[in-house]
């Protein structure tokens, strides 16, 4: 009888130390989880994640700001507006500050927290969360769903189906339409929507990342995050003993069993767990908390709530799956002194950077001038005398109005004696705009001896004097 590949599992045998074989299974079909609905605090954070993170994600491109999109990055003009400053590609300075900050911000949280970003705010989590309500809505929860699953093909089961994956398709390209929405200015994308002009780009755009959308949050679930995720790869060498995660109390609640409410079972040699498996039929990635910490384990606590829930019905005190640290468990300090533990060398290091990354970004942004100016010199003649016996040099000023604001620029310059400049000394510009100007520099020979010279421009805004940018040049003698 033959079998499809899939269903064969490829296993090879291993020697242990004392000589013993054991079969390890290299390949596995996947099988499909059904998490359970579980209610409780934990749960209600998670809620209130998911709602916070996806208000800012739907709701920050229709925000405007100085009459403009307030987070936009128009990557087609090389411009990107965010929260009222205007950032060019120049200013790439500002997108390795911003980085370097996501980057030890989630080495010392994953210190300090473990995977809880993992388990409340990772858009993979919060998506997955999402498309679980609307699949439990239509269908039901976990077992209606399994019956629904294992049963033949029926009306109903073609009408829950239909439902369930037209609104998870309906919600991913709002999803897409929203991303593409960052990129061109929403307005603009919703009128071109509703008129069945999209380009060619933002079509593509919307699709693919709707397509990711529903394929990673409906289909795919917590293999993204078992085997796509590098975090889920690279976390353990940020943790440590004393870092918070999700763990079972083995002392507490071995050896499990099953008996009735309020009768003697430590007597019986039982410990608080009555194996009624709740913790493993809610969690979102199908593992089971009390094989010990596993690198699968999202740390979104719905075990907690679960194992919480059934320890109130059976009257026992909660905590037998909590949030605690490797140290607190095998008790080597109360977990009320957990948080003394967050001032550890490893977290003070990364406090340190960040701190001092955070402060130097803070510190460019209030004094960064929203004028740009570069400055090219004429190639073709670097320095010629005029009629009156002048030396003269010729440049190219290219200026650049990163302000939200139309401003007209005085432009000067200074450093020799009896510099002329000849040419137009003043531009305006409106907002975002860019221009070049010729300007001609003239300097009596005997202030410009043979060599270059130090010089200066300088361009300031004519109604706000405190906009002023100056750049170094090089005025040629003979």
């Amino acid at each position: 009888m033959s079998k499809k590949l899939k269903d064969i599992p490829i296993n090879v045998i291993n020697v242990k130390d004392d000589g013993e074989l054991e079969e390890v299974m290299l390949y596995s079909a996947h099988k499909k989880i059904y998490p359970r609905w579980v209610t409780g605090f934990w749960n209600n954070w998670r809620i209130f994640f998911v709602i916070a993170t996806q208000l800012f994600f739907y709701c920050m491109p229709w925000l405007e700001i100085n009459e403009r999109q307030a987070l936009l990055f128009d990557l087609a003009n090389r411009k990107f507006y965010i929260l009222g400053l205007v950032f060019l590609p120049q200013d790439f300075i500002y997108l390795t500050a911003l980085l370097l900050l996501s980057a030890f911000g989630l080495f010392a949280w994953t210190t300090i927290g473990g995977r809880l970003w993992c388990g409340y705010a990772c858009p993979q989590t919060v998506y997955t969360q999402i498309f679980l309500w609307i699949e439990k809505w239509v269908e039901g929860d976990r077992g209606a769903r399994i019956k629904l699953d294992n049963g033949p093909l029926s009306a109903k089961k073609l009408q829950l189906k239909t439902t369930k994956h037209t609104l998870w398709v309906l919600f991913a390209l709002w999803t897409g339409f929203t991303f593409v929405g960052y990129f061109t200015p929403i307005r603009e994308l919703w009128s071109n929507l509703i008129i069945f002009a999209l380009s060619g780009y933002e079509i593509f755009w919307i699709l693919f990342y709707g397509f990711a959308t529903y394929g990673n949050a409906g289909w795919m679930r917590e293999q993204v995050c078992k085997y796509m995720c590098p975090y889920a790869r690279f976390q353990s060498a940020m943790f440590d003993a004393d870092t918070l995660i999700i763990s079972y109390d083995q002392e507490r609640g071995e050896n499990r069993g099953s008996r009735k409410k309020g009768s003697d079972y430590k007597a019986d040699g039982l410990g608080d767990c009555i194996d009624c498996t709740m913790c493993v039929q809610v969690c979102p990635v199908g593992i089971d908390i009390r094989d010990g910490l596993q690198y699968e384990c999202i740390g979104c606590a719905a075990c907690i709530d679960a194992c919480d829930e059934i320890m109130d019905k059976m009257n026992y005190p909660r905590g037998l799956v909590r949030y605690t640290t490797e140290n607190a468990l095998e008790h080597k300090y109360p977990e009320s002194d957990i948080i003394k533990k967050i001032k550890r060398p490893r977290v003070l290091m990364y406090a340190v950077v960040i701190s001092i990354v955070l402060a130097v970004t803070i510190t460019s942004l209030m004094m960064r001038q929203p004028i740009k100016l570069n400055i090219e010199r004429d190639r073709i003649s670097l320095v010629r005398e005029v009629d009156d016996g002048k030396l003269e040099n010729t440049y190219r000023l290219i200026i650049q109005n990163a302000s939200e604001r139309s401003h007209a620029y005085l432009i000067q310059a200074e450093g020799l004696p009896q510099m002329k400049l000849i040419g137009k000394d003043s531009i305006e510009l409106a907002s975002t705009a860019i221009d070049n100007i010729s300007i001609r520099l003239q300097v009596p020979p005997e202030h410009a001896k043979a060599g270059s010279h130090e010089i200066k421009f300088t361009v300031t805004a004519k109604d706000d004097p405190t906009q002023t940018v100056t750049e170094k040049a090089t005025f040629i003698g003979k």
